[in-house]
């Protein structure tokens, strides 16, 4: 593996144009301005160095030298700690793990749906989309509260959310008046330049 992956002396993400998953990693690398080789793969028809750097053949996977890395928080956070300029992850360890927490609550509660919402039957799709609704409504005080996710600076948390609020158009999800809040929090996102460079052209079709 480590030969393969030092046929490359730029770093590499493997990318799939439409990902959730693939996005936030595109919107850290542009909000820090790194250079990288992006390879958008087809998922129906792998790269062979993909799925000889990568055991679970999934994206996105990382390549910095010897180095593979194929899970969104790992890559993000390795990407952080790597470029440390901008930081998006507090210093201190307590609000290192509050953050943390976020994320893995995201993770769990958001992006778990997405699979339901995007390949599941008409009923799967219709409970999936009703969850993500109720939840992100019942989060508008949180949204609220301070200009980014519980901070007054952009962070992994809001690259993370970021992808699911742009989607919500395509999946079909139109928040109560309620959830004016978290409209107006990804309307910030939404204008930030590194945002607008992570899109792809099949995302920018998305909100269409």
């Amino acid at each position: 593996m480590a030969v393969i992956a030092n046929r490359r002396s730029v770093m590499t993400l493997f990318s799939n144009a439409s990902c959730p998953h693939s996005h936030r990693v595109r919107m850290v690398l542009a909000e820090k301005g790194i250079t990288v080789e992006i390879v958008n793969v087809d998922p129906d028809n792998l790269p062979e160095d993909l799925i000889d750097l990568n055991p679970y053949q999934s994206v996105p996977t990382l390549v910095d030298r010897e180095l593979v890395l194929y899970d969104p928080q790992v890559i993000t956070e390795y990407l952080d700690e790597r470029f440390p300029h901008p930081p998006l992850m507090p210093v201190d360890p307590v609000s290192r793990a509050r953050s943390r927490l976020a994320l893995y609550r995201i993770q769990r509660d958001w992006y778990s749906l997405l699979g339901d919402l995007e390949s599941g039957t008409e009923k799967v799709a219709a409970k999936a989309r009703k969850t993500l609704r109720d939840s992100l409504a019942s989060s508008a005080e949180v949204f609220a509260a301070r200009p980014y996710f519980l901070s007054d600076d952009f962070s992994l948390v809001d690259a993370t959310i970021a992808p699911v609020l742009w989607r919500l158009k395509y999946y079909r999800i139109e928040l109560p008046s309620q959830a004016a809040p978290v409209m107006d929090y990804a309307r910030r996102l939404f204008e930030r330049e590194s945002f607008q460079a992570s899109l792809t052209e099949v995302e920018r079709e998305l909100c269409e």
